[in-house]
C-alpha cells in the first residue's frame, strides 16, 4: 500500500505493530500517552480517521457496504485473499495475514478455551476484506469509537479531531449525544472499520454472543482498556465486557516470525469454520 492521502500507511502491518508497542503488557502510567516515537504514516492515519469518521459517513459506509455489497466467498478463501496484503518491502515481516490468524487462534487453542474463541481467533481481521474493496486505511484500520457524541480524550490522537465536523455540532458533543444513558452499545454508531464490518456481515451465524461481541470491539479500546463510554453500556454489553478483555492478548501479543504450518492446520480450523459459519459468506 503507497503512501498517498487515502492510503498513509506504508503497509497493513505498520498498523498492527503501533497496536501492539502502544498495548504492550506493563507499561508504566508516565509511558501511556508516549506517542513521540510512532511513524509519520500512523500519524497520518489519525488524522484523517478522526477527519472524516463523522455520523454521516460511518451511516453511509453502513449502507454502502453492508453484507452482500461485496464478493461471496468461503472464509477460507476470504484469509487466502488476505494473504495479498502482505508489502514484501516491509523489513521487519514476510508472514501472509493468515500466518497471523493462525498464530492468534492457535494460542487461544493452546490455553484451553473454547472452540468459538479459536474461532474468532482466526477470522478477527477477516473484515479487513475492506482494503481488498479499495477502501481507505482511515475506514479499516485504527482505535474505534462512537460518533454522535463527545469525542473521549481518551482516544489516540484526540487533538485530530479539532477538523472534524462533528466537534462544531453541539448536540453530537454532549456526554450522550444522540444517545440515552444505558442505551447499549448495539445502539450506538461506531467508527466504520474492519470490526465493524466483520461484525455485520456474520452476525446472523452461529457464533456465539461473546465471540460477536470479540469481533465487533476488539479495536474499541477506549471502552475495553481507557474505560471510557461507560455510561452507554447496559447489562447485557457489561456481561460481554470480560470476554472482550479477554480475547485482546491473544490478539496483540502471538505475533512471532514462526509461520503455522497452515496446511497441517488447515483441518481442524476449517472444521470450526464448518461448525459455526456458512459455507459462503457474502462480504
Amino acid at each position: 500500500m503507497s503512501n498517498t492521502p487515502q492510503q498513509p500507511l506504508d503497509n497493513i502491518e505498520e498498523w498492527d505493530e503501533f497496536v501492539r508497542r502502544r498495548y504492550q503488557p506493563n507499561r508504566q502510567q508516565d509511558d501511556f500517552r508516549d506517542y513521540s516515537n510512532v511513524t509519520e504514516g500512523v500519524r497520518e492515519l489519525y488524522r484523517q480517521n478522526h477527519r472524516y469518521q463523522t455520523l454521516e459517513t460511518v451511516k453511509q459506509k453502513r449502507e454502502d457496504l453492508k453484507p452482500g455489497s461485496g464478493e461471496s466467498l468461503s472464509m477460507w478463501e476470504t484469509l487466502d485473499r488476505l494473504n495479498s496484503l502482505v508489502d514484501e518491502s516491509d523489513p521487519d515481516t514476510d508472514l501472509p495475514q493468515i500466518a497471523h490468524a493462525l498464530q492468534t487462534a492457535e494460542r487461544i487453542r493452546a490455553a484451553g478455551h473454547p472452540d468459538w474463541m479459536q474461532l474468532t481467533g482466526l477470522i478477527h481481521d477477516s473484515g479487513k476484506m475492506l482494503c481488498l474493496r479499495g477502501e481507505p486505511q482511515w475506514a479499516v484500520v485504527g482505535d474505534t469509537f462512537p460518533v454522535g457524541c463527545a469525542f473521549s480524550d481518551t482516544i489516540v490522537f484526540h487533538e485530530f479531531f479539532a477538523d472534524n465536523p462533528d466537534t462544531g455540532d453541539p448536540e453530537l458533543q454532549s456526554e450522550t449525544g444522540i444517545y440515552e444513558e444505558g442505551c447499549g452499545l448495539d445502539n450506538v454508531y461506531l467508527s466504520w472499520g474492519h470490526d465493524e464490518h466483520a461484525y455485520q456481515v456474520l452476525k446472523d451465524s452461529k457464533l456465539p454472543l461473546e465471540a460477536l461481541y470479540m469481533l465487533r470491539y476488539h479495536s474499541f479500546y477506549p471502552w475495553h482498556r481507557e474505560g471510557a463510554y461507560h455510561h452507554l453500556m447496559d447489562g447485557q454489553d457489561r456481561r460481554m465486557l470480560p470476554w472482550v478483555n479477554k480475547f485482546n492478548p491473544f490478539d496483540l501479543y502471538s505475533k512471532s516470525d514462526e509461520a503455522p504450518n497452515t496446511a497441517e492446520l488447515k483441518p481442524y480450523y476449517q472444521s470450526l469454520i464448518d461448525k459455526y459459519l456458512p459455507s459462503v459468506v457474502n462480504w
